[in-house]
């Protein structure tokens, strides 16, 4: 064998087991979160970094139970049309052929495969390079779009192969995130749960006592709410607390924390807001919940809440439940002043 080639077979190799080791760390840094936005920004930088892209983007489900793959807001690179719908049905025939063929797309392979883009003509004004289906266990959970290399015009098979893999880590981390989601999520209300809520308080918590940062929570009871369902059955009783939740989530940041804590009772925490800020918050949830009113069966229901407020306080508040028993106590106060209204603890 010429020096040559065993220079340029050893040079491959090398090649292979660096990207190999470069895969161990990929894998080891998407399964280090199961918080999705942190997740989604972690996979497009890999991404960007291992196949030397500029652009780069990811389709995920925006919830539980969602039919549509959605555009993920932390895309990079890529030109975005406002007022451009981005969504694409799960049902699309591109994205059954995905789940049955694993490998990279461009969009001249789809357009031979169909005729057309498969459904996928939302793609169509940020002319990805290639498209690469996520899997997890068979099933398409989102779609990895990338723009061309910076150092080269086309992807080479051995790197289409190497997106792949990231893509399958990726996948899996994506599964895993869903599956913590599904088990810290109240299926009606599509808020967290209460167990969810105590573990990120108690992390807040210590965050806020290093950092000197405010902290506050937010519990909100709605009012009457037995009325409901002995007036209108326990089905009008649950689009109420749908509804309510709904509202609460919209109302709320990236950052913040919403849960049911339980029954038609509520709770929101609030990072490096102090208690005056999360008066103006909670003011605004029940003038919002007033307003808003529903419909159940030709009759116009109006729904209001109680709130209280708790700002942590790391000298009385050694404890989680301390905080959490301050803004119960404050929410009692709005209830005992008459209802429909926001208290603030001491």
């Amino acid at each position: 064998m010429a020096s040559d080639d065993a220079a340029r077979i050893r040079e491959e190799y090398e090649k292979q087991v660096f990207d190999l080791k470069q895969l161990l760390e990929v894998s080891k840094s998407l399964n280090s979160t199961l918080d999705y936005g942190i997740l989604i920004e972690s996979i497009l930088y890999t991404i960007m970094g291992q196949m030397k892209v500029l652009k780069a983007a990811l389709y995920a489900k925006k919830g539980i139970d969602s039919t549509r793959f959605n555009l993920h807001r932390n895309y990079k690179g890529f030109e975005i049309e406002h007022g451009h719908d981005y969504s694409i049905p799960e049902d699309a025939p591109a994205m059954r052929a995905f789940a049955r063929e694993t490998r990279c797309w461009t969009m001249a392979e789809l357009r031979e495969r169909f005729g057309d883009l498969g459904g996928l003509e939302p793609l169509e004004p940020m002319s990805p390079t290639l498209i690469v289906p996520l899997k997890a266990k068979g099933v398409v959970n989102g779609l990895i779009l990338v723009g061309e290399q910076i150092v080269s015009e086309d992807f080479s098979d051995y790197e289409k192969e190497h997106l792949l893999n990231i893509a399958i880590l990726a996948s899996i981390a994506i599964n895993n995130a869903f599956l913590f989601e599904m088990t810290t999520t109240d299926m009606m209300t599509k808020l967290r749960m209460k167990h969810y809520f105590y573990t990120v308080l108690l992390e807040k918590m210590e965050e806020s006592a290093f950092c000197e940062k405010p902290l506050s929570v937010i519990m909100a009871d709605i009012d009457s709410f037995k009325r409901f369902n002995d007036t209108y059955g326990h089905s009008c009783g649950d689009e109420v607390l749908k509804g309510v939740a709904k509202l609460i989530q919209s109302q709320t940041r990236s950052v913040d924390v919403a849960a049911r804590y339980g029954g038609e009772e509520f709770c929101m925490l609030l990072p490096d807001t102090d208690a005056a800020t999360a008066r103006l918050i909670a003011d605004r949830i029940r003038r919002s919940v007033e307003g808003m009113g529903f419909d159940y069966e030709g009759q116009r229901i109006v729904v209001t809440l109680s709130l209280g407020i708790a700002q942590y306080d790391q000298d009385r508040d050694l404890t989680g439940k301390s905080v959490i028993d301050r803004a119960d106590k404050a929410m009692y106060a709005s209830k005992q002043a008459g209802k429909n209204r926001v208290s603030v603890s001491p």
